[in-house]
Parts: C-alpha cells; sequence; structure tokens
C-alpha cells in the first residue's frame, strides 16, 4: 500500500496563495465551461468521462479550446481524470486510452456551478456587474467613493445608474438582488402582519416587489414606496402589471438628504435589504428619520442578511464577498455588516430592537424595533 505523503503545511499555503494569484482566471475557466456546455457534456458522460475530442465534438470548440480548457479545470477542480491523478494505465486514469486521450470526468465542484442557482446567479453577478470594476478596488478603498462605477458612466452611486445600466448588467444586478430577498420574504410576510397593519412604508423598496407580496398577502393594506425617482418608475410599472396602482403609492426622496424628513402616519416601516446600502454614520441618520416618522405604536422592520447570523461558510464567503462590490461599484462607503454594527446603529438612533429572527429564507435575520422611548407594553 502506497503512503500518503506527510503533510506540509507550507506547501498547502503555497497551493492557497497560488489560487488567490489565478482566481480570475480560475473564474473566466469556470464560466466559459458552463456558458459552452462542456460541463453540461460531463455531466451527461457521467462517470466515463469524454476525451478532449470528444468534448470539442459535443460542444462545437476547437480540439485546442477543449483541451486547453479541460486541462486548466484539472487544477482548478471542476474536472478529473477517472482512476487517477493523470495515471493512463490500462483501467485506470485513460480507461484504457491512447497517451494525449485522457478522458475527464465532471467533478461534484462542476456539477454545483453546473446546476446550482445560486451559483449561477453569483458568477452573473460578478462578471456583468463587477469584474471590469474591481480592477479600481484600491482606489475606492483610498477614496471611498465607487471608483469601479466609471466603467458604466459618470454616477455618484450605482442606484442612480440603475435606470440606465446596460440591459445585461441590469439583469444580472435585479437576478442577485432578488435571489436573497425573494427567499425570505414569503417567510417574513405573516410575521409581519401578524398585527394586521393597514398602512405600510416600504423604504427602499426599489421594483416594488415587497410591496406587491404585501398587497396580495392582505387584501386592506396599503404601502407607499420611499425611493429614487428611478426605482419609482420601474416599481411602478410592476405595481401596474399586478393592478395595485390605487393600493401602491410612491414618494420620490434622497435618502442621503439627512434634511428630508420621511411620510409619517404608518403602522409598520419596512427596510430590506436597504442599510447595507449606506455608511453607518448614514445609517444611523436614516434611523433617526425613521423612528421621527413613528407612532407609538409603530414596528419598523429591518431584513437584511448579516454575515455573524450564518448557519455555514458558505453563506459567509458569498457575503463578505459580496462586500467589496459595496466598496468598488455601489457606494464606495458601506458593507455587508454584522447584525452587532447594525444593532449599534439602531440603539444610537433612538430605538430598540424587541424581536429578532434568523434563518429566514437562504441567509436573512429580521429584527422588529420600536421607539425606546415607547414601553413594550403600550404597543400590546
Amino acid at each position: 500500500m502506497k503512503n500518503d505523503p506527510a503533510p506540509n503545511p507550507t506547501l498547502d499555503a503555497m497551493l492557497a496563495a497560488q489560487r488567490i494569484a489565478f482566481a480570475p482566471v480560475m473564474f473566466q475557466v469556470a464560466r466559459v465551461m458552463r456558458n459552452r456546455g462542456v460541463l453540461r457534456a460531463l455531466q451527461r458522460a457521467g462517470k466515463g468521462g469524454r476525451t478532449a475530442a470528444e468534448v470539442a465534438q459535443d460542444t462545437g470548440l476547437s480540439a485546442y479550446a477543449a483541451k486547453t480548457l479541460l486541462e486548466a479545470s484539472l487544477s482548478f477542480g471542476l474536472v478529473e481524470l477517472p482512476g487517477g491523478n493523470g495515471d493512463r494505465r490500462e483501467g485506470q486514469g485513460g480507461r484504457g486510452a491512447r497517451e494525449g486521450e485522457e478522458r475527464y470526468a465532471i467533478t461534484r465542484v462542476g456539477l454545483v456551478v453546473e446546476n446550482d442557482r445560486m451559483t449561477r446567479i453569483n458568477m452573473d453577478f460578478i462578471h456583468d456587474v463587477c469584474y471590469e470594476g474591481m480592477r479600481f478596488l484600491d482606489e475606492a478603498i483610498e477614496g471611498g467613493k465607487p471608483a469601479g462605477l466609471r466603467v458604466f458612466g459618470d454616477w455618484p452611486t450605482v442606484y442612480e445608474a440603475l435606470p440606465e445600466l446596460p440591459p445585461k448588467v441590469r439583469e444580472s444586478w435585479f437576478a442577485f438582488d432578488h435571489l436573497y430577498s425573494d427567499s425570505a420574504f414569503p417567510k417574513a410576510l405573516p410575521i409581519v402582519f401578524e398585527r394586521r397593519p393597514k398602512t405600510l412604508l416600504d423604504i427602499g423598496g426599489n421594483t416594488g416587489r415587497w410591496a406587491i407580496q404585501c398587497c396580495t398577502h392582505d387584501p386592506d393594506v396599503r404601502v407607499t414606496i420611499l425611493d429614487l425617482p428611478g426605482q419609482l418608475e420601474d416599481a411602478r410599472v410592476n405595481v401596474e402589471q399586478h393592478g395595485l396602482l390605487g393600493r401602491v403609492m410612491g414618494t420620490p426622496i434622497d435618502f442621503l438628504d439627512h434634511g428630508q424628513a420621511f411620510p409619517t402616519g404608518f403602522d409598520a416601516i419596512w427596510m430590506s435589504q436597504f442599510l447595507v446600502c449606506f455608511s453607518e454614520a448614514d445609517i444611523t441618520q436614516i434611523l433617526r428619520r425613521a423612528r421621527a416618522a413613528m407612532g407609538e405604536e409603530t414596528e419598523l422592520w429591518i431584513l437584511d442578511t448579516f454575515w455573524d447570523r450564518q448557519e455555514n461558510e458558505v453563506a459567509v464567503h458569498c457575503l463578505h464577498g459580496s462586500s467589496l462590490y459595496f466598496t468598488c461599484l455601489a457606494n464606495g462607503n458601506s458593507r455587508m455588516y454584522s447584525a452587532a454594527d447594525i444593532k449599534r446603529c439602531i440603539e444610537e438612533a433612538g430605538l430598540t430592537v424587541d424581536a429578532e429572527i434568523d434563518h429566514l429564507g437562504l441567509a436573512h435575520t429580521l429584527l422588529r424595533c420600536r421607539r425606546r422611548d415607547v414601553p413594550a407594553g403600550k404597543r400590546a
């Protein structure tokens, strides 16, 4: 029996470092393998795999392209040589194939890249929205501005840019945004509507998905969306398509103008994946404006993805990776926050958290807040 080699921490660290160094190449190889049907062809082939020539025939790629992608993917973990690490002996790595005709099989990682919806949406978002602009990360870190946004045009933040971004960029941006919120909304709706609010202020309502779901869930509620004019126009189109223009209205606002007061008189105020779009100082100011708009019985609901409330390292990795999008392209000064960070801002704004529900949907936490000067019992 062959003895396993002794552990070599230095070599392991070197390999991890090289994976970082070549990560942009690895990413593009995985994306091309997915988009050009290579992973799909290997998945259909099963454990027996396919030769490079067969993959070229399956996909329409040249023999050179297929071979280059497959060989690179051995090191990047997308494919493997069935039976051994490059051993071409009969019945092992080459399954009897001649020299240079290795059979490649898809790995579990390759299957995830090919089939997992979250991975596909994340990859499209990184490629279409973030990839080109990320080369300006050092400038964004230095200046506190979204320097990478210049690859699309001249805007102060991505939120003003959204209505004018190229269609494929918008498609990937909204798919990324909706993937996470759509998983949490059905779980959050019965919680938010337990006390049957008749009026709800949706702060940062974007395309109106939450407002529409509120009106579908409760036929009596009326929703006001507070957002930038461009987002309100997108929301208006969606609301009209659902026949809800009489129950959902929009009010334009510049969230960074802290002199603009929020409208008052609502039973509930809602913020979903909203506060991550601002610096901690701006978050505190926005929450103070929300507090000023709250009556004694108004509930403020905050739904967001906090990296310190996740169940596994996959979710934490996704959130930490997404943070740099905010730094480089979205606004230059926000990130994916921990729950501890947001709760500190809530307290500084004169509010208190009186309920916390973790693990809604893919990764969300729902916080219920009230004015700190209103005793909890008075709201019963």
